[in-house]
């Protein structure tokens, strides 16, 4: 998630954080300052009786009503280019109040601070270099080169720089544990059911070896006596009896194997990481048929499979569920192999794809979301002891290997 869009007030991520006072104050104060700078700006034109007002009028209006109809469409997620051409507009317009009016010149301090949530560091802190040099142009334009024209300008851009930087560190580590409280909290839930299950498991295998030690085994014998006293009576009427006794005998014994089988445990095989991954993969499969993707998930493993710690299945699992989730919304794969590789001292994890790849080093320096995501395989990883090996490229496809060195549970 960008620093973009935690500024955006419908953001439900932002919503469950502790921070989103702090977060909410700073964006309406952003708002509000916008507003009443510009205002200001209509309101000195037009005691001014300046020969523009009318034009500087239609201008700041158009302002504002672009700042708002963004920050209204804020909450749908808009794509980067929607972003850049909505701030892009806004400058635009500042740049042609500036060119009537040099009182355009205190929109420039919150446009610092727009430009810095908008894009990433690396272009939004030229950018503010830039609107610093068309804002002393404005006013130079206009009352011509002073001190306070550039000295003004020049401490504000500083400010938004070091609060904006500021802000967008907060926000991310903010971001980053929201992320990992989430993943505790559903940890959590799924170690409980896990628990629920497991005891539940317990009792019917319990309550299974208690009805074939004692209720099955006695309608075994049960039937075997009475079928050899069938042999020794020679009354029929008694040696009917006997006979209808031994038939409800072996009835009620085939009951209570029945009951004994449906209270059986599954195989222990579908509680294992291999099972959890198949079930993942399927579960995978059909998220993407239903959105209408075309991409299809294979599951392997090889090796003599071992029962693990529950510590690196689950981490395992979580880097499956995030590596293949990424797969779907970025990669744009036709194929995707999962590959769990039982190597005797360690254990392998491979997830490849065909689709479009990525630069893995220009992404750590955009500051991606999805360099969030790589952090996290590799931090979960590296508690194992583990490492993380990637292979990737534009237009190349991904492949993405973890390793962890075990001992098995």
């Amino acid at each position: 998630m960008t620093t973009a869009e935690t500024m955006l007030p419908g953001d439900e991520r932002v919503a469950r954080s502790a921070l989103r006072p702090v977060f909410v104050a700073l964006r309406l104060g952003l708002h509000l300052l916008v507003v009443g700078l510009t205002l200001f700006v209509v309101v000195r034109a037009l005691l001014a009786d300046d020969p523009a007002e009318v034009l500087i009028t239609i201008l700041a209006i158009a302002f504002l009503a672009c700042y708002g109809g963004g920050i209204a469409a804020a909450h749908r997620q808009l794509p980067t280019f929607a972003r850049v051409l909505w701030l892009a507009s806004l400058l635009a317009l500042w740049v042609g109040m500036s060119a009537l009016t040099p009182d355009a010149a205190f929109l420039a301090f919150p446009l610092f601070f727009l430009e810095l949530h908008v894009l990433a560091a690396p272009i939004s802190v030229p950018l503010v270099v830039i609107t610093f040099g068309i804002s002393v142009w404005g006013t130079a334009t206009h009352l011509g080169f002073e001190v306070g024209s550039i000295l003004g300008p020049l401490i504000s851009a500083g400010v938004a720089i070091v609060i904006g930087l500021g802000y967008r560190a907060m926000s991310q580590e903010t971001q980053e544990r929201q992320a990992l409280i989430l993943d505790l909290i559903t940890t959590r839930e799924e170690l409980a059911a896990a628990s629920r299950e497991a005891g539940t498991l317990a009792e019917r295998e319990r309550l299974a070896r208690e009805i074939h030690d004692t209720v099955a085994q006695g309608l075994s014998s049960i039937q075997m006596l009475l079928h050899a006293a069938e042999r020794d009576v020679e009354d029929e009427r008694v040696a009917e009896k006997l006979r209808l006794a031994r038939e409800t005998a072996a009835e009620n014994l085939g009951e209570a194997r029945r009951f004994i089988r449906e209270l059986t445990p599954p195989s222990l095989d579908e509680q294992t990481l291999p099972g959890a991954l198949r079930r993942l993969t399927e579960a995978v499969n059909e998220q993407a048929s239903q959105a209408g993707a075309g991409t299809r998930v294979e599951f392997a493993t090889s090796g003599d499979p071992v029962l693990l710690p529950m510590t690196v299945d689950a981490a395992l699992l979580r880097i499956a569920q995030g590596s293949l989730a990424n797969v779907l919304r970025h990669a744009e794969a036709h194929a995707c192999s999962l590959t769990l590789s039982y190597l005797g001292d360690e254990i392998a994890l491979d997830i490849v794809d065909d689709g479009v790849g990525f630069d893995a080093g220009e992404l750590a320096r955009v500051g991606d979301p999805g360099e969030f995501g790589l952090r996290a395989i590799r931090r979960r990883a590296a508690e194992l002891g583990g490492r993380v090996d990637l292979e990737t490229a534009p237009g190349e496809g991904t492949a993405l290997s973890v390793r962890i060195p075990v001992v098995p549970s």
